[in-house]
């Protein structure tokens, strides 16, 4: 069993968000808070987390998919209550210390909670609370200190002295505790609880372990950015800002050029290489791996893809899709899920693909459907073409092999093979196998009625004698 465990709150409403979900599943760049929590939380080496759960705890259930123990809070009667919905899953711990973080606090960092942790360690505390230094501290508890620097209590806004409002520093919601002092500190707060309709605060247990002579002590973070959560949709797009800007600003220092940011969105699971220009109304979404020395954008969205080097995507869209190295792709593009482009294809205007594969060289220059198919090398796909994959029941394969030549406004009724070096004539329906090195040609003979305007006069503009 691990040494240290973490508790996350995750019970509240979020009445002000005007949601039917969760608090926490609120997204910051596309992203779940409660994710970005547990990624906190394991990026700083605790593997082991237990989610408290409340309002819709179904949704959020679902959403967790067993990754994380939870536990559900039937009453929301504040953290301390909270986390004592997770008492045994602290006991499985039991030698070990726990981290209480907050579900809607997605700007904790895996740095703070490590460099936490080991003062937490080294300083021999039982309780270690991660403080903040803000500008403006309404709202927040304050860390009161001794003259000499020691935690001597944690006060709530609505209980603080003038003078204690004046405090800068104030009390994240995050904590580290000896699993030990944690679970004596809750059953000292149960057993003083009187009034059964007041909350429990989990910042009483500080005072207890302190009057139990137990040590405990504030780390203040680096950033304020840390005590930052959102109670409405305004304050959540704050929080999309503030992270916005440091996901770019740490691209940038690894070598990725942004030159504007204006609608660059890039989720924090993104990798992306050195010299990789990411240009204006370009999104990022979930998990991608993008290149070295690729142009992204303009107006370009790439979700849970990976994009290799030397790529350029001009207004395109790439979902759960592979583009190798090399290919060109845009403008106006969609690649659906189940795609992988081989290296230096060249996919051009108004293209759709959808679970293809398209072979190295290959050319699929213009207004053109590619679905449910598997293109070879070095093929060229004229303007207007399409594999007819769907019959209204069945989704069927098409497969057309190496340096095959498929001209303009050809219709690939699947399951159909054209074989290597084959030829379609422009205009053809193919509903059978075209062997390699063929020319196939689908289409009724031109007939040419001669002087046909003239005896018709089929246009509007061009009225019929009148009979006299």
């Amino acid at each position: 069993m691990n040494s240290v465990c973490s508790v996350i709150l995750a019970g509240g409403e979020g009445t002000r968000m005007k949601s039917s979900k969760p608090k926490v599943m609120a997204q910051v760049l596309f992203k779940p808070m409660i994710n970005w929590v547990i990624s906190a939380a394991q990026g700083g080496g605790v593997e082991d987390i237990c989610v408290v759960t409340g309002y819709r705890h179904e949704i959020l259930e679902e959403h967790l998919d067993g990754k994380c123990a939870t536990v559900f809070q039937s009453q929301r009667l504040g953290t301390g209550h909270a986390v004592m919905q997770a008492k045994d899953f602290i006991k499985e711990h039991i030698d070990g210390d726990v981290l209480i973080l907050n579900g809607d606090a997605p700007l904790m960092d895996s740095e703070t909670i490590s460099n936490a942790l080991q003062f937490h360690k080294e300083s021999g505390n039982c309780a270690t609370v991660i403080s903040a230094k803000v500008a403006n501290p309404f709202g927040y508890g304050r860390i009161q200190r001794s003259d000499d620097g020691l935690l001597q209590k944690i006060v709530e806004q609505k209980e603080a002295t003038e003078e204690q409002k004046k405090i800068d520093e104030v009390n994240s919601g995050a904590f580290w505790f000896s699993a030990k002092a944690l679970l004596s500190a809750l059953d000292t707060l149960a057993e003083n609880h009187t009034d059964a309709s007041k909350e429990y605060y989990l910042t009483d247990a500080i005072e207890i372990i302190l009057s139990k002579g137990g040590k405990a002590a504030a780390f203040t973070a680096k950033t304020a950015d840390v005590v930052l959560g959102a109670n409405d949709r305004a304050q959540l797009y704050e929080l999309n800002e503030i992270a916005r800007k440091q996901i770019l600003v740490k691209h940038m220092k690894n070598g990725v050029s942004i030159p504007c940011i204006d609608g660059v969105i890039i989720s924090p699971d993104a990798e992306i290489g050195a010299d990789t220009q990411i240009l204006p109304g370009t999104i990022i979404k979930g998990n991608c791996t993008i290149g070295k020395e690729c142009e992204i954008g303009p107006n370009s969205l790439i979700e849970n893809s990976v994009v290799h080097d030397g790529v350029e995507l001009n207004s395109t869209q790439v979902y759960s899709s592979e583009v190798k190295a090399g290919a060109h792709i845009g403008p106006f593009v969609r690649i659906r899920p189940d795609c992988v482009v081989g290296e230096n294809v060249r996919v051009g205007n108004f293209v759709e693909l959808k679970n293809a594969r398209i072979g190295e060289k290959t050319s699929v220059s213009h207004l053109s459907y590619i679905g449910d198919a598997e293109f070879g090398k070095n093929i060229n796909v004229g303007c207007g073409c399409a594999t007819v994959n769907f019959n209204g029941r069945d989704k069927n394969k098409t497969i057309v092999g190496d340096n095959a030549f498929i001209g303009c406004s050809t219709y690939l009724v699947a399951p159909v093979e054209v074989g290597e070096n084959a030829f379609t004539a422009a205009g053809s329906v193919i509903t059978e196998d075209v062997p390699k090195d063929a020319l196939a040609i689908a289409r009724s003979r031109q007939v040419v009625k001669e002087d046909w305007v003239n005896k018709v006069k089929p246009y509007r503009w061009q009225k019929k004698e009148e009979t006299k």
